[in-house]
């Protein structure tokens, strides 16, 4: 069984999004929707430029839980999102930096849930140790509010 232990983190400023050259780092574009948001198995759709996945995922156990990915075709994706997905769909760019061993993947939101900046790094068990870079804020891992399928029902601009 695959499994995904990751850490989540608020963004508390701009300094991630240039490399060590000084160079802005480029995203890409991504469009998911959720065919089941429970928490006991999320099964999302995901748009990643041109790349289409669907992914399962199980219950958090603590940082960890069961993931299962699939690639499938762009225009069944498309489909799926358009016509099966629970509305609104999460729009975001991802931009993915390299700090030390890790690479950190920080989502700027769009649509629905535009304002929001986190930044989530995988890892090979609960206990690593992770540098946290100066551009790192609040940790979220264990909000449920942050969880993308959780971000369907209630997205961020309800939150103000």
């Amino acid at each position: 069984m695959a499994v995904e232990i990751e850490r989540k983190f608020l963004v508390s400023s701009d300094q991630w999004r240039w490399d060590a050259d000084g160079n802005e780092i480029e995203g890409v574009r991504f469009c998911q929707g959720y065919l089941s948001s429970k928490p006991e198995a999320t099964v999302r759709v995901r748009m990643e430029g041109d790349t289409a996945k669907l992914t399962i995922k199980g219950k958090n156990k603590g940082l960890a839980r069961a993931e299962f990915e699939y690639t499938i075709p762009p225009d069944e994706a498309e489909q799926l999102l358009s016509t099966l997905c629970e509305k609104p769909l999460i729009e975001k760019v991802r931009y993915c930096r390299k700090e030390g061993p890790f690479t950190w993947e920080i989502d700027v939101f769009e649509g629905d849930n535009q304002g929001l900046v986190v930044a989530e790094v995988e890892l090979e068990s609960e206990n690593q140790t992770v540098h946290l870079p100066g551009w790192i804020g609040e940790e979220v891992s264990h909000d449920a509010r942050y969880f993308n399928a959780n971000l369907v029902a209630n997205p961020f601009k309800n939150w103000r």
